[in-house]
């Protein structure tokens, strides 16, 4: 039987699993559809919808996990479940956070005006750039996939072993523990070093756009403005999840590896759903195609809820 911990654990999991599921799916169905309807697709809604693919998975296999930690089966400690389920995650992480860098770096290079010459050539390239970084990340991900072997071999050797030997087991341990930690967020590293240089070029790049405007006496409310300004909150908002996801993460490992036993640091882990939840919302709210859409289906539902009401009323 459940304890009280575990049911609010698994229904709070739930809950936020449904929310970056409609918002994820919704950008997946609007960019699908425009891409069948028009027959081809932008850059930026290519990514926004490998963005969404990629965390809905995530979302799957994070609602899994869930309910493996909530229900504790014993059948979750073999190796040919862990393994695949510790991996899959890795790999839908890794694309969710290396996808929304190439949103983050697409801004820069779409919207910011300089007049470097590298600046540029990177522009004119834009499609090889994204596909480039694309391509480089997956050096990243083939490092995990080695270390994670080890990885999944600690946590097997501890779901294996009893009460009296865990104890000495996790204290000759803790040197390949936090070496592995360490070297599994190395791989972050690259990913937010390009979203905070893309946000410090968008800033530098409106400043630089502002003061032209000033000397040419023209308002500062035209359109290259507010496309840097609604550029620089997405990359704000991307880092600012993306810190509380990472943190979370990490947190989460060393919990689970100095309180073992204890249930309830499974609830840091809900925080490992703000990242792909929230920031899919944030996405919707800061596109003007698929906020319409939003609004479009909530007063679809508001007024099928109201035509509803009111045949119960005069029934």
């Amino acid at each position: 039987m459940l304890a009280g911990f575990d049911i609010i654990f698994l229904t709070l999991s739930t809950a936020e699993f449904i929310i970056g599921m409609l918002g994820n799916v919704l950008i997946g169905l609007v960019n699908c559809s425009e891409w069948v309807k028009n027959r081809k697709i932008s850059l930026a809604d290519l990514i926004l919808t490998c963005l969404a693919i990629s965390r809905i998975t995530q979302l799957l296999v994070s609602l899994f996990e869930s309910f493996m930690m909530g229900l504790n089966p014993p059948f979750y400690s073999i190796y040919k479940l862990a393994k695949p389920v510790t991996l899959l995650w890795r790999i839908t992480n890794h694309l969710t956070i290396w996808f929304t860098t190439c949103l983050s770096i697409f801004y820069l290079l779409k919207i910011a005006q300089f007049s470097h010459s590298l600046f540029l050539w990177l522009r004119r390239r834009m499609n090889r750039v994204i596909l480039a970084i694309l391509v480089f990340s997956l050096l990243f991900l083939l490092f995990d996939f080695l270390l994670l072997e080890a990885w999944n071999d600690f946590f097997l050797n501890i779901h294996a072993m009893d009460e009296s030997n865990l104890t000495l087991f996790m204290n000759e341990s803790k040197t390949f523990y936090i070496k592995s930690l360490i070297l599994l967020s190395f791989s972050y590293i690259v990913p937010i070093a390009l979203s905070m240089t893309s946000l410090l070029l968008l800033f530098l790049s409106l400043i630089k756009h502002i003061r032209n405007l000033q000397l040419n006496s023209m308002g500062s409310r035209d359109f290259s403005t507010q496309a840097h300004k609604r550029a620089i909150k997405m990359v704000v908002s991307f880092l600012f999840l993306f810190t509380v996801h990472f943190f979370s993460i990490q947190l989460s490992n060393w919990l689970l590896f100095l309180f073992w036993n204890k249930k309830n640091t499974k609830f840091i882990m809900l925080t490992v759903y703000v990242f792909p939840s929230g920031h899919s919302l944030i996405l919707i709210l800061g596109n003007s195609r698929l906020r319409q859409t939003a609004l479009k289906v909530l007063w679809h539902l508001k007024s099928s809820l109201k035509k509803e009401n009111q045949f119960h009323l005069y029934r």
